[in-house]
């Protein structure tokens, strides 16, 4: 079952990364889907990340009971957590429910409303025009995506810590500055990178092969959250383990 679903999945990209028919198509749609992925995910993401960081830095203070321990731990403790792990991974799963099941169902409904056959008959490479776009906006918005909930999960951190006491101001921002590692960023980006390919082909994967009418086109949406988690999960710990 496994060896048969990859077999499909990697015949299925070989047809999307063919040469396009006219190149103007394309990025038309790549500018739609760039601006659907990245400016409609914007507004979800920054609430997330802002109150993630919030928690975290209230998290990671009550666990600070000894004297001993420098306030500053708190900043240099979120700083890595949310690029190393929180943002990459929270965003991916977000906009694995959010961006996935979209894709999914979008090219799900054109399957069984015979739109894609009809792309087909006209000469069109159906898998690049619907698909390749997507996978482009994905990781090059995901990437972007990651590195503002970044930016916001630190600067959530410091206004949740700030306004509730547990760290000043000073503290956390010499935390959060020192000791800074600039590889961690582009850990960061890579994780970005891989989990934005996850989730728009997986989801297009299943959108393209729905078999049936609109009950099969939601459960295509179901199956491609829950494979998107997984992949986005497992891929995680590979990059971890490569890379730190």
């Amino acid at each position: 079952m496994f060896f048969s679903y990859f077999g499909k999945y990697i015949l299925l990209l070989k047809a999307v990364f063919r040469k396009p028919e006219k190149f103007s198509l394309y990025w038309k749609e790549i500018a739609k889907e760039m601006v659907y992925i990245g400016i409609g995910s914007l507004a979800l993401i920054s609430i997330i990340s802002v109150f993630v960081g919030a928690v975290m830095t209230l998290q990671i203070a009550f666990q600070l009971v000894s004297d001993f321990i420098p306030k500053t731990i708190v900043g240099s403790v979120n700083r890595d957590s949310a690029i190393l792990e929180l943002s990459p991974t929270i965003c991916a799963l977000v906009l694995a429910g959010k961006i996935g099941s979209s894709i999914s169902s979008e090219i799900g409904t054109m399957r069984v409303t015979e739109q894609i056959d009809a792309l087909e008959i006209m000469g069109i490479n159906a898998p690049g025009y619907l698909i390749l776009p997507k996978i482009i906006a994905g990781i090059t918005m995901i990437p972007i995506l990651v590195y503002i909930s970044i930016f916001l999960a630190l600067l959530g951190g410091y206004v949740g810590g700030v306004a509730s006491g547990v760290v000043s101001s000073s503290d956390y921002i010499q935390g959060i500055t020192t000791g800074f590692i600039p590889y961690t960023m582009a850990v960061a980006g890579v994780k970005a990178f891989i989990f934005g390919f996850i989730i728009t082909s997986v989801a297009s994967y299943q959108g393209f092969y729905v078999n049936g009418g609109a009950l099969e086109v939601g459960k295509a949406g179901t199956k491609t959250v829950v494979i998107s988690c997984i992949a986005i999960l497992s891929a995680d710990y590979i990059i971890t383990e490569l890379m730190l």
